[in-house]
């Protein structure tokens, strides 16, 4: 495969050079009488004059949590900023344009703000409810600090228990409409009883840190809409609005009522994983209102319990998300897969926001086992605006290395530091970090991350005599879900591929000494391999007494440590043999695909999915079971199970780029037992377009390939024709 180096500099949210840069000139501020509890809400406003209407102006918001934006009375912004943590103790900020929403004469700006305000899996806790606003338009500067008008909003209550589990940063949410402040945020509104703000600090001071900019878009909002279908409940006392799909959303309701009625809400998934994720509750104040419950859930379906003398006059739902697009498909002449891969895809989706997560309801944490399959599947799936999401978490997950030089996830965290050696061996290496690199183009993180990348593969591992990686158990000795798991071989393909990554990484920085050494080590794992593990029939560790593990055989494929003449025997093991978890399984499937076992693939991968797709959800298990017959937890939205969309996309119609960000690309269909196939793929520099036929035995493709890419198609047969546009 040809190795060239192209960079391609990651956009962030706002990238006109127009527009004036951050300057951290701004003070991060509170209202005086905040406690600074967890989930504490706080309202924020200023008043402005200018003298015409701007042509650009860029604002630059912070929050210690989460924060939502009104300009002249109207909503500017839904849910801004990102959970804390790009490093330890440190914060981002948001590059918002407000240009749209400012007049000449006079302006408000008003802002809400949530504090989650306790340590959680995904999230690193300042201690402080704080907001940061600077801009400066046409020479104004309007920067956070003592004039402006802060309040605590005191309709932000608790609810009783149960709370959320300890995983989460957000707390339910009880909004009691008694107490609201109604229409603070329109600017006729009398601020005259509001205090002013206080001060906490100032830009990269503790306890928020030092600030980085946004490197993911702003959430895309599709707007309020109509719920597919609403029912009643019996004795009328419940709705049940169903959603198009598993979709992260905010609840809204429009009734009649009298004052002090208590509205709850939640989904279905409220105990998806089998813990407490989050609810709501509405207290209604006296006549006609309505209310949208601000802290996002998930599910197929919103339950609104509504008390006796309450009258709903509507329900709807808003859904928000990364902002990426759908652009890439796939499909074929058996709805299986092809319903297979739409919830794969679905599952991706709704495992991406702030950052790459498990789950979105139990813990929407950034584990790297998942993340390794989820940034995978969105080079396949979604637009080329998704590929930030997994560049963010390569630098957080370096920027939080130990001193010790050990990795470790999910983070940001607050209350977890374990580490995982055989989730951070699949990171940092060659389905990782490399895949991240090569298929979108961007090299931008290389140097940023390989001293640590080093550090963490030669310093704290270590190899023995025959140069095969020694077992680290870490905090949590975890190779896989599901029993059967053969560590120490296991363990060796995935340091393999580890170093095959680095050793890529140190050729493209210059570090020949790097370089060698990979080299040298890999050659010496190639020499010692199948002496240790190899028994003629499959490959086990030699104290290893339980069933051949299925996963071991796969990595060997993967890794290039198993030679194609153990590839008939490895095929019959895998064949038999089925202990992966969902996780684990993409790489089974992938390696049947490599030793050209692709209907044996197909119908592994229908057999082991048939379940799930049994069951009428739009996302994928954490194991092949819902909940006790699933893992941990069991959840029915988890990332790591959608690895038969990149199976499809890439092993069966055989999309696979051949030089950094898919500038060269080699497609080799091997379609089993598939009549017809196509796929699409929105690369960094366009749509590619595949349509396969093999009805006559023989593929015929079909391409439509976007301006400066090179396109090689390769036959079963061996024939090559090469395209360029």
């Amino acid at each position: 495969m040809k190795r060239a180096l192209l960079s391609i500099i990651c956009l962030l949210a706002i990238t006109a050079s127009t527009f004036a840069a951050f300057k951290g000139t701004a003070k991060w501020i509170s209202a005086p009488d905040c406690a600074h509890n967890a989930n504490t809400w706080q309202i924020f406003r200023k008043n402005f004059t200018l003298d015409k209407r701007p042509d650009e102006a860029v604002a630059y918001i912070a929050a210690d949590s989460k924060y939502w934006l009104w300009i002249n009375g109207r909503p500017a912004l839904f849910e801004g900023s990102l959970k804390r943590g790009p490093a330890p103790g440190d914060c981002y900020y948001d590059a918002v344009d407000i240009s749209q929403h400012l007049k000449k004469g006079e302006n408000t700006i008003a802002l809400l703000t949530w504090y989650f305000g306790k340590p959680s899996f995904s999230h690193d806790d300042s201690g402080k409810a704080g907001l940061y606003f600077e801009a400066t338009i046409d020479g104004t500067q309007i920067n956070s600090g003592y004039d402006w008008k802060a309040a605590v909003n005191r309709a932000y209550k608790d609810t009783d228990a149960p709370h959320p589990n300890f995983r989460l940063p957000e707390s339910n949410i009880r909004f009691d409409a008694r107490l609201a402040p109604a229409g603070w945020q329109q600017p006729d509104y009398d601020d005259s009883k509001m205090q002013q703000a206080t001060i906490l600090a100032t830009a990269g001071e503790k306890p928020f840190g030092q600030m980085t900019e946004r490197p993911i878009p702003l959430w895309k909002d599709y707007g309020l809409r109509d719920y597919t279908q609403v029912r009643s409940s019996a004795k009328g006392d419940t709705l049940y609005c169903r959603l198009p799909y598993n979709c992260q959303m905010t609840p809204y309701i429009k009734v009649e009522s009298p004052a002090g009625k208590m509205v709850q809400i939640m989904t279905d998934n409220y105990r998806g994983g089998s813990d407490n994720n989050v609810r709501a509750e509405y207290i209604t104040r006296d006549g006609r209102q309505e209310y949208e419950s601000y802290g996002w859930m998930n599910g197929h379906e919103v339950r609104y319990i509504i008390p006796e003398g309450v009258k709903v006059l509507s329900v709807k739902f808003r859904e928000t998300g990364y902002n990426t697009e759908f652009s890439g498909s796939f499909s074929c002449d058996d709805a299986f897969l092809n319903e297979l891969w739409k919830r794969s895809a679905r599952t991706l989706y709704i495992t991406m926001r702030d950052n790459y997560m498990d789950c979105p309801d139990r813990e929407r944490a950034q584990w790297w086992g998942d993340e390794v399959n989820e940034l995978g599947e969105a080079f396949y799936a979604l637009s080329p605006s998704s590929h930030k999401l997994a560049r963010k978490g390569i630098l957080e997950l370096m920027n939080w290395q130990r001193k010790d030089g050990t990795i470790f996830s999910p983070v940001p965290s607050s209350n977890w530091n374990k580490e995982l050696p055989l989730q951070m061996l699949a990171s940092v290496g060659w389905y990782g970090f490399y895949t991240q690199y090569f298929y979108s183009g961007d090299s931008s993180f290389v140097p940023q991350i390989y001293d640590g990348l080093h550090r963490y593969l030669h310093e704290v591992w270590q190899t023995d005599s025959d140069g095969l990686a020694i077992v680290r158990h870490g905090e949590w000795s975890w190779g896989d879900w599901g029993t059967n798991i053969d560590l120490e071989a296991l363990t060796s393909c995935w340091y393999y591929l580890a170093l095959k990554a680095e050793k890529e990484f140190a050729r493209m920085l210059g570090k020949s000494d790097d370089e060698k050494l990979c080299e040298t080590m890999m050659q010496k794992m190639r020499d010692s391999f199948d002496r240790r593990f190899w028994n003629g029939e499959a490959y086990r560790s030699p104290a290893y007494k339980r069933a051949t593990d299925d996963r071991t055989q796969a990595m060997a494929v993967l890794s290039g440590l198993a030679s194609k003449d153990k590839y008939p025997a490895i095929a019959a093991v895998l064949e038999k043999e089925r202990h992966a978890s969902p996780y684990m399984e993409k790489y089974v499937l992938e390696a049947l695909c490599i030793m050209g076992r692709h209907t044996q693939a197909l119908d592994r991968m229908k057999s082991r999915y048939s379940n799930m797709l049994s069951h009428d959800y739009s996302t994928l298990f954490e194991g092949w079971g819902i909940g006790s017959e699933g893992y941990g937890g069991g959840t029915i939205n988890h990332a790591w199970s959608g690895g038969p969309l990149t199976i499809l996309s890439q092993q069966i119609c055989g999309i696979v780029p051949t030089s950094p960000g898919f500038r060269t690309v080699r497609i080799e269909p091997r379609m089993g037992y598939l009549q017809r196939a196509a796929a699409t793929i929105d690369t960094p520099i366009g749509k590619l377009k595949v349509k396969i036929d093999n009805r006559k035995g023989t593929p015929n493709v079909k391409l439509k390939i976007p301006k400066g890419m090179s396109v090689e198609v390769v036959l079963p047969d061996g024939s090559c024709k090469s395209y360029r546009r």
